[in-house]
């Protein structure tokens, strides 16, 4: 089950099945032909999966809306992934202590959001949270992103990325290093205001700005799998895919910035 903002969703890398935790899920060999045999679907012989993050989801979406769509699927899910807090940081952009404050409520938002999907968790299930990317690839040269400058951008998100990772370990879960693996996918590579989900510049990762196209699903597919199989998803398809779970039904939970 995925929850979460639009990093975790299909529509900007393409189309239903695309986006990074429905690669997790099922790869597309077409696209990604070195992730063949290591995806969920071969790794279980029976996954059921939930997309339940949506377009421009907050904190405070994941909270009042998206749990209480996974409390009334009644499923104990052993795989779920987040990604949240890109937007809630969006809506005090270019204000330093008000993005602060925002942080702040992001994390508590994160851990009420932890504690309630814990309770819905088959035994031995994990949880995943994603962190949030930067289109400036820690240049943050808002200019080129036709955004107003705000020099302290690159630090606060580097200060939501850390309360992220402490919300997430404080409660058992794993992190999907997102930011990491998407650094130097964005103005180092091209224009990240392209809308193209699938440009020939396979380093390109964003479209319109700050949504993952196909190539950067790739990349939040890759994060996400980092954490769920600690081993270099990098290394030969050879490794073969993740051991399983102890049960078979995923449920990921991704957030996305939008």
């Amino acid at each position: 089950m995925a929850l979460g903002d639009s990093i975790s969703i299909d529509d900007y890398a393409g189309g239903p099945g695309r986006g990074g935790a429905s690669l997790l899920v099922a790869n597309r060999d077409d696209d990604f032909p070195e992730w063949r045999g290591r995806d969920l679907r071969t790794a279980l012989t029976d996954v059921t999966f939930s997309l339940l993050a949506t377009d421009g989801a907050t904190t405070r979406t994941l909270v009042d809306g998206q749990l209480p769509r996974l409390a009334a699927l009644r499923v104990r899910p052993t795989l779920v992934t987040v990604t949240i807090g890109g937007n809630d940081l969006l809506g005090a952009y270019g204000d330093t202590a008000a993005a602060r404050t925002v942080i702040d409520r992001v994390a508590a938002g994160l851990a009420r959001a932890l504690t309630e999907i814990a309770g819905h968790l088959a035994p031995f299930g994990r949880v995943v949270v994603g962190t949030v990317y930067d289109p400036s690839d820690g240049t943050g040269d808002a200019v080129r992103l036709g955004l107003p400058a705000w020099p302290d951008a690159v630090a606060v998100l580097g200060e939501l990325n850390d309360r992220l990772r402490e919300v997430a370990l404080g409660h058992g879960a794993g992190v999907a290093e997102i930011a990491r693996h998407f650094h130097g996918h964005g103005l180092l590579a091209g224009d990240p205001g392209r809308r193209e989900a699938r440009p020939a510049e396979r380093d390109l990762w964003f479209c319109n700005l700050i949504e993952p196209n196909a190539w950067g699903a790739g990349g939040v597919r890759e994060a996400f799998w980092a954490a769920v199989r600690p081993v270099d998803p990098a290394v030969s398809p050879a490794a073969g895919p993740a051991p399983p779970p102890p049960s078979t039904t995923a449920v990921h939970s991704p957030a996305a910035p939008r």
